[in-house]
């Protein structure tokens, strides 16, 4: 069953078209993918489906209701809730703190908020840095900081702006673990990335944007085969060689 359906999303900026009749779904129980080069519309897509921007066109449907235009903390309240490309803790607050903010918005229960933070604190690998300064975070333990407080909400739907953006091999291995966590804890999640190795290996499906456009939609084995993306990525030229079988060797 589709927990989210994007149907036929348009946003404009003027004359600049950045999102152009997008559609898409995202099953219940799934890791997908949103992923394509700087500047193809994936966060501003983003900002469509969590009510940061109207589309111009076009719906998002979350779990059966029509939430186009509804404000971000409506949409948050119904279960899809998003995270931030730039990290942005309460610097002067605790880690647990920060996560307390989140969980705030399902209860007013001191007892029970610092129950559901203890344990999104637990999911994301955050409990032995519970009651440290959260700006004094490294990078990688920021971002997860951010999927805590997140998570906090008790989201069906967990969408995530470029958490591995930045990260090194082992803070990226602590994302990844970190993700496929909260997916067998029941939590669907979306989540947007630059880089295609970040997502690959754990992602059910992967939707490719280019220019504001949708080029792919598809299971990532086929994904990593296709024309379009490569040419998105990597430029026409590398595809046209990879479709010839010269992708190596030589030079223009």
């Amino acid at each position: 069953m589709a927990l989210l359906e994007v149907r036929e999303v348009t946003k404009k900026f003027g004359q600049l078209v950045a999102n152009d009749r997008i559609s898409f779904s995202v099953e219940e129980g799934s890791i997908v993918g949103l992923i394509g080069p700087n500047g193809a519309g994936k966060t501003t897509l983003f900002n469509c489906i969590s009510g940061l921007f109207k589309p111009e066109g076009g719906q998002v449907v979350f779990d059966g209701k029509d939430i186009t235009g509804e404000p971000p903390y409506r949409i948050a309240r119904m279960g899809a809730v998003r995270t931030f490309q730039v990290v942005r803790p309460l610097k002067d607050m605790s880690v647990l703190e920060n996560v307390l903010v989140g969980a705030f918005l399902r209860t007013s229960d001191r007892g029970e908020a610092l129950t559901r933070a203890e344990e999104c604190l637990r999911l994301c690998n955050l409990t032995a840095y519970r009651d440290r300064m959260a700006g004094d975070l490294p990078i990688g333990g920021k971002k997860r900081l951010e999927m805590a407080r997140a998570l906090a909400t008790g989201p069906r739907l967990l969408m995530l702006d470029e958490v591995m953006a930045g990260l090194n091999t082992t803070e990226l291995k602590a994302a990844l673990d970190v993700i496929l966590r909260l997916r067998d804890s029941g939590i669907t999640l979306m989540v947007v990335e630059h880089v295609m190795e970040g997502i690959m290996p754990i992602a059910d499906k992967v939707v490719v944007l280019d220019g504001g456009t949708k080029i792919a939609e598809d299971i990532p084995a086929r994904i990593v085969r296709d024309e379009r993306v490569i040419e998105a990525y990597l430029g026409a030229k590398y595809g046209r060689r990879l479709k010839n079988g010269t992708q190596g060797g030589s030079r223009d």
